[in-house]
């Protein structure tokens, strides 16, 4: 038997307990067919990124399958005529992962971990706004060599031309009409 990992999206409209229904029901058409369900993953209701059927947000439900096609093929066309149903689709993998999938995960734990890193005593993200304390890599700044922009002597006077300033409009003609 082939191993599938089988995701599918109910309306919105539709309750939790009523996905929990059709997931049974999906399940069952697996199990008649020679099949096992080996892990189900309730996602929970989210946004879509564009509307399917009129909906914008969606019920999320994984199913890890190991089932005959044929099994699987049923249990999709049953999906397909099932209108609380608004996506499906299967993926046939080479084993299935133990560990609960990336959507159940925790955010932080997604990230790498960042969520304990300190925040300043304010706890905002821009670091500008607080100060840092004194460097010790580098001397007071009385001791340091000038920039090259602050040794350069500056000019306030703009430089003059001898050359008439431009204008836009072009020379006028007249027109006389007989």
């Amino acid at each position: 038997m082939s191993l599938y990992e089988h995701i599918f999206i109910v309306r919105q409209d539709v309750s939790a307990q009523q996905v929990e229904t059709l997931t049974e029901q999906f399940s069952n058409i697996i199990t008649e067919n020679g099949g096992t369900i080996a892990k189900g993953e309730y996602w929970g209701l989210k946004n879509l990124a564009y509307k399917v059927k009129k909906n914008r947000k969606g019920h999320y439900q994984l199913l890890n399958i190991d089932a005959p096609h044929a099994a699987v093929a049923e249990m999709e066309r049953q999906m397909s005529l099932n209108e609380d149903v608004i996506r499906h689709i299967t993926i046939r993998v080479e084993e299935h992962e133990e560990a609960p999938s990336a959507m159940l995960q925790s955010r932080n734990d997604r990230r790498g971990g960042r969520g304990d890193r300190d925040r300043g005593p304010r706890g905002g993200g821009f670091r500008g706004d607080r100060d840092r304390g004194p460097r010790e890599d580098r001397g007071p700044r009385e001791d340091r060599a000038p920039r090259a922009e602050a040794a350069a002597p500056k000019t306030d006077a703009a430089p003059k031309t001898d050359a008439a300033p431009k204008t836009d409009a072009a020379p006028k003609t007249e027109e006389t009409s007989k």
